[in-house]
């Protein structure tokens, strides 16, 4: 046999230049018995290539195939309209202990230490309630006292 010839189509072959015919002499000649030493190491690539072209699928292929490819049939959740609120709803919650936490802690370290702040009548600032106490009935006192000079002037012109 030409050894020359195959060696020639071996090159043309890794080059990617041989026709089809030409790849069907490479694999009828690798599929004899007989093949030299220096070209055995490429028996195995143009048997595989023959053993895996006579192997198939196999009958159960397409059952195999299909069993993995349906997914089940999922059924949609129900959602109230009390299920749609309830991340507001938890939102809300979280704001009004984040607003009461600082509304404490703005208290606690403001250094208020307990003293009632009354205005008395002059608009400034008294730190004790019995003066604020004291004001009040003042206050208190000159309303009255100007209510009832209204009331003595209006019996008067009746």
């Amino acid at each position: 046999m030409d050894y020359k010839n195959i060696e020639q189509l071996l090159e043309r072959y890794w080059q990617c230049e041989t026709s089809v015919e030409e790849e069907f002499q490479l694999r009828d000649f690798f599929s004899k018995e007989e093949v030299p030493a220096h070209l055995l190491p490429y028996k195995n690539l143009f048997v595989y290539q023959q053993v895996q072209q006579e192997v198939g699928l196999g009958d159960d292929f397409d059952i195999r195939i299909l069993s993995q490819v349906e997914t089940p049939v999922v059924k949609a959740k129900r959602l109230t309209l009390v299920g749609r609120f309830v991340p507001l709803f938890k939102a809300a919650a979280v704001i009004a202990i984040i607003l009461s936490l600082g509304n404490v802690a703005q208290h606690s370290f403001s250094g208020d230490d307990g003293r009632v702040l009354a205005a008395d009548t002059i608009g400034k600032q008294v730190t004790t309630p019995s003066v604020a106490f004291s004001n009040d009935a003042k206050a208190d006192q000159v309303l009255a006292d100007s209510l009832a000079k209204i009331n003595k002037v209006k019996v008067m012109k009746e």
